[in-house]
């Protein structure tokens, strides 16, 4: 009986152990698997943001983004600013739903977490004080 054991092989569980992490000799039903979650990965790594513009601030064409997770507000306001062509010394401002503005090093991740609503966080932007 031994050897007829022998002979079907390692199990299912044998066999995934005894393969490498990234190998080709998966069985095909379990290499869907990780290409799924690698997928969901990388949309967890970027969010929606809603970019409005307030007051005499130009507005932009397309308003909203997909950006990354790490990005910082100040990251967000250069990439405004040189979409918008803003001269440098111009200062931008920008507002999580017209009420606060975050500290620059802020991560935008940090404020979907905390703010976004809808799949997306809303942010507002302008060349002068508005709100807070």
């Amino acid at each position: 009986m031994a050897d007829a054991e022998n002979d079907r092989g390692p199990s299912a569980e044998g066999d995934a152990e005894a393969r490498s992490p990234g190998g080709s000799a998966a069985p095909p039903d379990s290499s869907a698997a990780p290409v799924a979650e690698e997928a969901q990965a990388d949309v967890k790594k970027k969010i929606d943001v809603l970019l409005k513009a307030v007051g005499d601030t130009p507005m932009m064409k397309q308003k909203k983004w997909t950006v990354e997770r790490v990005r910082t507000i100040q990251g967000l306001s250069q990439f405004i600013k040189k979409f918008l062509k803003v001269e440098a010394t111009e200062q931008l401002f920008i507002y999580v739903n017209q009420t606060f503005a975050p500290p620059p090093d802020q991560d935008v991740g940090t404020l979907y977490e905390c703010f976004g609503s809808d799949g997306k966080l809303v942010l507002h932007y302008c060349k002068s004080h508005a709100w807070g």
